[in-house]
């Protein structure tokens, strides 16, 4: 087994990273946060993904892999190395490795993988307790035959018909809005890190290995899970819901005189505090706003004594009143963040110098904080193949063989 390179809860786990753009490289990167040994394999002449800006001044050359923002964000903690995978070498320097792993995680369109050599099922045979886990727009044929199965989909596909993108938007009625960073992609990438621990814990205990197959409709479809009981329960067909729930109130976005804030005092006993702190106590007592359900049949009344206190006064200012007394929070933009001592307090924005530049970068790191086994950044993300020798090395070939590969350029 190739040598434990970082302390953290899933130290010892060995997994064969072969994704690429978002959906795929955010699940093995929430791995390698908590300490598996994740090593990405890249084609010969790097993973395309790196080319993606935002770019610095002086960073690593295209021609030399290039290291763009959105490359280093998501690929931190892990390792490099570059295999051509369309020759016989190199899928059988693949396997080897295969033989010492526990897991194997790609995002590759259906089929592409069989055609390589690297099927499920070719890597069953070499490691019967191996773990295959798929992203795939709509999902593996083994976990499901789609008659969409061929088609190729990214996040806004995933957004659309996975269902977030019809409930979301400003007003009720308005035109469905895509929802900012791409959750289409990190949603499932989460359920497949999720799917993936698991089934490495049955392997370790079984020795029986199996594909862990996600959809990403599948995923945002499983997150928007509000939609699907709606529907079923009242026959009403859930449409874009604006910024506040639909269900119950105040629950959503309010203006301030500086910005937006957000406030969420749907039961009765936070209504109670609210309704005191605003000045307006005999609220608590009306008929009209009793329980969340009566606040939320008369939602737009709501929002509008809320928004009498809000508007004429800064974020601030609203929260010397409310911080800490009913569940409230200003609406951030990324400037924010780096200057609200929560974010640090958190260890949440990590900095690393940008190679070739000699500038510093921030990232964000993990949100997943354990106290025995800390996971987060602890390296910044390869160098196209920077890491090829040594990890060939690790998984027993010679420095005579290594040459012998490089010479013939099946890895780089």
């Amino acid at each position: 087994m190739p040598p434990k390179h970082y302390s953290g809860a899933l130290e010892g786990v060995v997994v064969l990273d072969l994704t690429m753009m978002l959906a795929g490289p955010f699940a093995s990167m929430m791995l390698a946060d908590q300490g598996a040994t994740v090593i990405k394999i890249e084609p010969v002449g790097g993973d395309n993904t790196r080319r993606i800006g935002p770019h610095m001044e002086g960073e690593i050359s295209r021609e030399d892999g290039g290291y763009g923002g959105y490359f280093g964000s998501i690929n931190r903690n892990k390792r490099s190395i570059c295999i051509d995978f369309k020759t016989k070498e190199g899928v059988a320097l693949f396997h080897d490795m295969v033989r010492q792993a526990d897991a194997v995680i790609e995002n590759y369109r259906g089929g592409v993988a069989d055609r390589l050599g690297n099927s499920y099922e070719v890597l069953r045979e070499v490691n019967p307790a191996l773990v295959y886990a798929s992203v795939r727009g709509f999902g593996d044929q083994r976990g499901g035959k789609s008659p969409y199965g061929h088609w190729p989909a990214y996040d806004p596909v995933a957004q659309s018909m996975g269902g977030i993108m019809a409930i979301t938007g400003a007003e009720r009625g308005a035109m469905p809005t895509k929802v900012g960073p791409g959750v289409g992609d990190i949603i499932p990438a989460m359920y497949a890190a999720f799917g993936l621990v698991s089934a490495v814990l049955r392997a370790r205990a079984t020795g029986e290995g199996q594909y862990v197959d996600i959809a990403m409709v599948d995923a945002i479809m499983a997150t928007c899970e509000r939609s699907i009981f709606q529907l079923s329960f009242t026959g009403n067909n859930p449409g874009v819901e604006g910024n506040h729930h639909p269900l119950f109130a105040p629950f959503g976005l309010f203006r301030a005189k500086d910005g937006w804030v957000t406030i969420t005092a749907q039961s009765e006993k936070f209504w109670e505090i609210l309704t005191r702190l605003i000045g307006r106590p005999e609220l608590a007592a009306d008929p009209r706003y009793l329980t969340g359900d009566l606040r939320g049949q008369h939602r737009d009344e709501v929002i509008a004594i809320v928004e009498e206190f809000t508007l004429p006064r800064t974020r601030a200012e609203i929260a010397e009143v409310l911080g800490g007394n009913v569940p409230f929070g200003p609406v951030y933009l990324a400037a924010d963040q780096f200057t609200d001592p929560h974010f640090a307090a958190r260890d949440m924005l990590v900095t690393y110098e940008h190679p070739g530049t000699g500038r510093q970068t921030t990232i964000a790191n993990t949100p997943v904080k354990m106290t025995g086994t800390p996971g987060g950044v602890h390296s910044r993300a390869p160098l196209q193949g920077e890491h090829t020798d040594a990890i060939l090395q690790e998984f027993g070939l010679s420095p005579e063989r290594i040459s012998e590969l490089r010479a013939s350029r099946v890895v780089e």
